[in-house]
């Protein structure tokens, strides 16, 4: 019994320390800042490996996922309005599948990917200590530091190079104050992701896949305004 009476005395203290914070209202040019732990959760498909031009009629690749930090810019255009620059990189290796993990790839690509995002933002219920928003834009995905992996592809002089992708994306999350100026973030993100894998110097000669990424971001993080 006085367990169940302390935790309703604690419950009712939060709740009232709650309500007697400060409203966080956003305000046109207020910036947001806020940092982020991301895990960009690749929904790969891919299409069949080409080996010298020819089809060889075998799909298989796969994409793994990773968790970075993020950083991401919020300018508010108005009280609900705002335009989000997301930044950051994440580390990627791309595994055979199928058949072609069957005949012994294994890993073939390890590779950086620079994602910047632009989306224009609605925010709901501006004057609310819960603000939850819903953004869309577009995203421009760079590769990088591209390297052919794996025990049959990877040998002295083999490259691979991925292509740059501009694709759309789409977001939808929460801000929740903490006092009037910092507040936590929950964010989910999908980015339309889609390159070409182009080999040459591998065992095969020349050879080239295509695969859609298209990952589901999810953030969780810390921010304030300015």
């Amino acid at each position: 019994m006085k367990t169940t009476t302390l935790a309703a005395a604690l419950l009712t203290t939060l709740g009232l320390s709650t309500l007697a914070a400060p409203a966080m209202a956003y305000e046109a040019g207020d910036w947001l800042v806020r940092g982020r732990i991301i895990n960009v959760n690749p929904n790969d498909d891919s299409g069949t490996l080409y080996v010298g031009g020819a089809d060889s009629g075998q799909k298989g690749v796969s994409v793994n996922s990773d968790t970075v930090p993020e950083l991401d810019i919020t300018y508010m255009m108005s009280k609900n309005w705002g335009v989000e620059l997301i930044l950051g990189y994440s580390q990627h290796t791309v595994k055979s599948e199928g058949y072609w993990a069957a005949q012994g790839l294994g890993d073939v690509i390890d590779t950086k990917v620079l994602p910047p995002t632009l989306t224009l933002q609605y925010h709901f219920m501006p004057d609310s200590k819960i603000r939850p928003y819903v953004g869309a834009g577009i995203n421009y995905t760079y590769f990088f530091d591209e390297e052919v992996k794996g025990p049959v592809l990877d040998v002295p002089g083999a490259k691979v190079k991925l292509d740059s992708s501009w694709g759309l994306a789409a977001q939808a999350g929460v801000d929740v104050a903490l006092n009037e100026d910092w507040f936590v973030n929950f964010d989910v993100k999908y980015i339309d992701i889609d390159t070409t894998a182009h080999f040459k110097g591998t065992p095969v000669g020349t050879a080239k896949i295509d695969a859609d990424i298209d990952p589901f971001v999810w953030g969780i993080g810390i921010g304030r305004r300015f």
